[in-house]
């Protein structure tokens, strides 16, 4: 799930966040817990146009961690794709006709305390991050406050991609600096791009100067454009502003034997995990740092 939009107050903040406004709140009616039946499959919950998190080419981040989970399970691994829209999870997660199994038994990205699912333990913690080019004006900038204190007249030219409800325009407006946003819509109409796809062209373009983005979008960004020479600053939290969330797995209420057994995975595989998401070059964050980015080497 992506948490560039996070849901205020409670997270991806999803995000956030991550980060996101990226679901409606919905009531989850009480669930009796009750005896699985064996399962068959590892049936993952997923937008098929969603990287770097999911693809139905299996690419992405999430892809990687469910095979990591399958072959632990001994388990075929399946797909339910639906876009990753407006009532994703009662689309896939709690989606199921009479006479019917559930369609998929686990999303793998949701922000922690998310209350539309039952919420594993967090695999990791990311942050928002700010993204430009090498070799022009903001050479030099290393942190958010280094950002800050530029030179006014080379800030009042910037053109700074940003996401709608993310936590980037509320930074922009504390600063006064909105007026340099160039806003981009986190839910494209068109459910077949993914969310970065637009930010990073017209960055890679120069079509905006820099872009704030949700950490995975950032390192992918970096990564999927690398004839731009992008280069990737994670941005502290502040007062009022929250950068950093810590994302989970989601499962069905009413599923603390399946829940267990998916937490167990996310310890037994942290180390590997940890390894995809350097892969895709996501700007980590230790749990309690408050926006204080770990070490990448």
């Amino acid at each position: 799930m992506n948490a560039a939009a996070f849901p205020r107050p409670r997270r991806r903040g999803w995000s956030a966040a991550l980060l996101l406004g990226a679901l409606v709140a919905a009531s989850w009616p009480a669930a009796a817990q009750e005896e699985q039946p064996p399962r068959k499959a590892l049936k993952v919950c997923q937008d098929p146009h969603n990287l770097p998190f999911s693809s139905a080419q299996g690419n992405g981040i999430e892809n990687r961690i469910a095979e990591l989970f399958a072959r632990d399970l001994g388990l075929p691994l399946q797909y339910y794709d639906f876009p990753n829209r407006l009532a994703f999870i009662r689309n896939t997660l709690r989606y199921k006709l009479p006479g019917e199994d559930w369609r998929c038994d686990v999303v793998l990205g949701v922000p922690e305390g998310f209350d539309q699912v039952s919420v594993t333990k967090p695999y990791y913690r990311s942050t928002y991050a700010l993204v430009f080019p090498r070799g022009k004006a903001l050479d030099g900038v290393r942190t958010g406050q280094d950002f800050l204190k530029l030179d006014p007249a080379v800030l009042g030219k910037l053109r700074i991609g940003v996401h709608d409800r993310s936590p980037a325009g509320k930074w922009l407006a504390k600063h006064e600096l909105v007026d340099r946003a160039v806003v981009y819509p986190m839910m494209s109409p068109d459910t077949e791009h993914d969310p970065g796809q637009a930010v990073e062209a017209d960055l890679a373009a120069g079509r905006i100067d820099a872009a704030i983005l949700w950490g995975p979008l950032a390192g992918y960004a970096a990564k999927r454009q690398s004839a731009a020479n992008l280069a990737v600053v994670p941005l502290a939290s502040e007062p009022d502003v929250r950068f950093d969330y810590a994302m989970a797995m989601g499962v069905r209420y009413g599923e603390p034997q399946w829940k267990s057994q998916i937490e167990s995975l996310i310890e037994r595989r942290r180390g590997d995990i940890q390894a995809i998401l350097r892969e895709f070059g996501v700007p980590l964050v230790e749990a309690g740092a408050s926006g204080r980015p770990a070490s990448r080497d």
